[in-house]
């Protein structure tokens, strides 16, 4: 219905709950996938984003970090 509406739709699933069937079954019947994970490797934890697939657009795989500003923004930190 939503695609009817050209309408944008966010749904979030969390990695490890079902079956790697179900994850590609899902993946391949959106048109984008953003990955969020928290960085515990170093001494303070960091929220990272990226992009993994957006169809028919190239973009930027790489993992950038998310930092909240003071008047709790957030902001990509590039």
């Amino acid at each position: 219905m939503g695609k009817c509406r050209q309408l944008t739709q966010l749904m979030g699933f969390m990695a490890g709950v079902h079956s790697s069937w179900a994850y590609k079954q899902l993946e391949a019947a959106v048109d984008g996938i953003v990955d969020f994970k928290v960085d515990e490797s170093g001494e303070e934890m960091k929220d990272m984003i990226r992009i993994r697939s957006i169809r028919n657009v190239v973009c930027d795989r790489r993992w950038h970090q998310l930092k909240m500003k003071r008047n709790f923004e957030i902001v990509l930190d590039r």
